[in-house]
């Protein structure tokens, strides 16, 4: 097989890789004897990305109408069809990926293992394409990639119904072809003979030094012949990727006066040669340049906030890099690209700002592979960080300090440090915060780190605000055992909906209701009845001796209980309980003082809802990750909820707004 054109033109944006275009048409295909999975790999920087955004576009109706497809290899040019869906990989966890795939296809799936069931059973051929398999996941510091692999799209690819193409690091093949039937998997690797292409290497570089796009006139942009003998020059040095074609090229752009086109020793073999030689031809010292990129190389999310840039660069080196950053532009803009963010809503004042990012992953990869001491550096890196915060206040923190400081501590192995501030569970990013918790062996975090673990899928879910962070996350430290937390998040101020009186965890409660229980000596003490499973420590039970089939459980609504106070249950972990109740002088709300109570109820699965009865607005909305078995509200606005795991009672606030999404 030759990758060859055969007098075709080369496709417009790739400008080769014929071969693999053949094999990835003859996926879309979908013939007899085509596999139905196509594992596309090779070293980071052969152009994988690259080649299949080339291939969709010939699948795509609106791209396929602005190519002239009559110029094309027509083996190379999948059929008209609908487009395959492309799925994106990059800084999403693999729940977050199956999840946007059960989205995109409109799948009436409550649990991750229902999207695998409803895909099985579309009874049409799913055809998917799945790009930067080796950028999953929020945080740099985990292994993202092989849980996706693993978890995802390997169960996809066992679907008969799934037609599957994977763009994903070598070493994940193996684990993606693991229980594929003989001839379902076909493995394209770039920089394997049969699927190089050492022509379109030239054309690249030829097409980059054009005058129209190099942007300056020297003999080797402006003369034909001298500009291909250079491009054929780069390419031959590159080997098999066009990463290093481009960094060639454009380190020569950015010094043209400085290059000899006669010297090949100045091309770059590789990504750290090209560092290498860039340095050296601008008269300065290549581990300068190392130690610039170096917070490039381990910073999180999309990129480095420019103004936070020689701060850390100075971290990483252990050595004041400011004087190098300041002038080093030149030096460093081969291997850099600026992105301009726009501001979030929780940032709205600020404006946007601009990030600096490497090139390529691969240039990330070269650069911490060169640090003595990765852990050392993020160690520096994390307490610069920390020394941004002003005042120690999260709330006033950079963005990217306080969304992306858990992964630069995770990479130092300091998380679980970090981890005692309620103030930081509720402002940082809750996606990337939870990935890096999830990374750190659960026996090492802390018990607050361990109740934001917990409530963590809560505040991922829906993607919820920051007071509501703070109100979910008040009601889970109550929860467990941790009231100080919970008090702590009352005094950041936010108006939470609630105040969580207390917690009990009790298991198999069916039924909660309020009331009143009277007293012939004073006021009647405000109660929670909890129907429970008989023997529950505490539980008085319902009906006579043996025959009993449940038992209440009668806790004060609202602490201190009042006369009569509780008797603490000794050897029972709720709590305070009331002991020997005559149940007969329990009071429920009467239907009419509910009617005309200021607040309403209403309830879902896993969802309720406290709304003001004249205004209809919603003043309060609780989730949970445990279905709701009971509810009930006091007519003065005590709710008291039951899931499979316990009972509490939040007070609704005077003037509570639910807070926004």
């Amino acid at each position: 097989m030759t990758d060859s054109t055969d007098g075709y033109a080369p496709h417009p944006y790739i400008g080769g890789h014929s071969n693999a275009l053949r094999a990835l048409a003859a996926w879309r295909t979908a013939r007899p004897g085509a596999p139905r999975v196509v594992a596309l790999t090779g070293n980071s920087g052969s152009g994988r990305s690259r080649l299949l955004t080339g291939f969709l576009m010939l699948c795509d109706p609106d791209s396929r109408n602005r190519l002239d497809l009559d110029q094309l290899d027509p083996s190379c040019v999948p059929p008209e069809l609908p487009a395959p869906a492309a799925a994106n990989a990059r800084g999403l966890t693999a729940q977050q990926f199956l999840w946007a795939l059960a989205d995109h296809y409109e799948l009436p799936a409550t649990r991750t293992e229902d999207i695998y069931a409803e895909l099985a059973a579309t009874g049409e051929p799913v055809s998917l394409v799945v790009l930067d398999v080796d950028q999953a996941g929020p945080v740099r510091h985990t292994d993202e990639p092989s849980v996706l692999v693993r978890h995802v799209l390997k169960p996809l690819a066992a679907l008969d119904s799934v037609r599957l193409v994977a763009e994903l690091p070598r070493h994940l093949v193996t684990e993606l072809a693991e229980g594929l039937p003989a001839g379902a998997l076909q493995i394209i690797d770039l920089d394997e003979p049969q699927w190089t292409d050492p022509e379109g290497l030239v054309r690249h570089a030829e097409a980059a030094l054009s005058p129209s796009f190099a942007g300056t006139d020297v003999p080797f942009t402006v003369d034909p012949q001298a500009r291909h003998a250079l491009s054929t020059a780069i390419g031959h040095r590159a080997g098999t990727s066009p990463l290093v074609v481009q960094l060639a090229v454009q380190s020569i752009l950015a010094a043209p006066e400085d290059f000899d086109p006669t010297d090949e020793g100045q091309l770059p073999t590789s990504v750290g040669e090209a560092l290498d030689l860039h340095a050296e031809r601008l008269g300065a010292d290549p581990q300068t340049l190392r130690l610039m990129l170096a917070p490039l190389a381990l910073c999180e999310a999309d990129g480095l906030p420019v103004h936070l840039w020689a701060r850390l660069a100075s971290a990483a080196a252990g050595q004041d890099m400011s004087q190098a950053i300041a002038g080093g532009m030149s030096l460093v803009g081969p291997f850099v690209q600026p992105v301009e963010q726009k501001a979030d809503g929780d940032d709205h004042e600020s404006g946007g700002h601009t990030l600096l990012r490497l090139l390529h992953p691969a240039v990330g990869d070269e650069i911490r592979a060169g640090l003595p001491d990765v852990r050392a550096a993020q160690t520096r890196i994390s307490m610069a960080l920390l020394e941004a915060v002003p005042e120690q206040d999260w709330n006033k923190a950079d963005p990217y300090v306080r969304d992306h400081i858990a992964g630069h501590t995770l990479a130092a192995g300091l998380l679980p440090q970090l981890l005692t501030d309620p103030m930081l569970f509720v402002h940082a990013d809750p996606v990337p915060l939870r990935a890096a918790v999830e990374a750190v062996p659960v026996e090492e975090l802390g018990a607050p780190a361990r109740t934001y673990l917990r409530a963590a899928p809560l505040l991922t879910r829906n993607e919820v605000s920051a007071p509501w962070r703070a109100a979910l996350l008040e009601t889970a430290f109550v929860e467990d055992g941790l009231p100080e937390y919970a008090d702590a998040l009352h005094r950041l101020g936010f108006e939470l909906p609630w105040q969580t009186l207390w917690s009990l965890p009790v298991a198999g409660i069916s039924e909660v209701t309020v009331g009143s229980l009277r007293d012939a000596e004073g006021p009647a003490t405000r109660v929670a009845v909890l129907v429970v499973p008989p023997g529950t420590p505490g539980a008085q039970s319902i009906g006579e001796g043996d025959e009993s089939t449940s038992a209440v459980l009668v806790h004060g609504l609202v602490p201190p209980d009042g006369p009569g106070d509780a008797d603490p249950v000794d050897t029972n972990p709720v709590g305070p309980a009331l002991r020997d109740v005559d149940l007969e002088q329990i009071l429920r709300p009467a239907e009419e003082e509910r009617a005309v109570s200021p607040l309403g109820l209403s309830r879902g699965a896993d969802y309720l809802r406290v709304w003001d009865r004249e205004s209809g607005e919603v003043v309060a909305a609780l989730i949970s990750d445990a279905p709701f078995t009971s509810a009930d509200l006091s007519p003065d606005g005590i709710l008291v909820v039951a899931t499979e795991r316990g009972a509490k009672a939040l007070r609704i606030l005077p003037n509570a707004s639910a807070p926004a999404s």
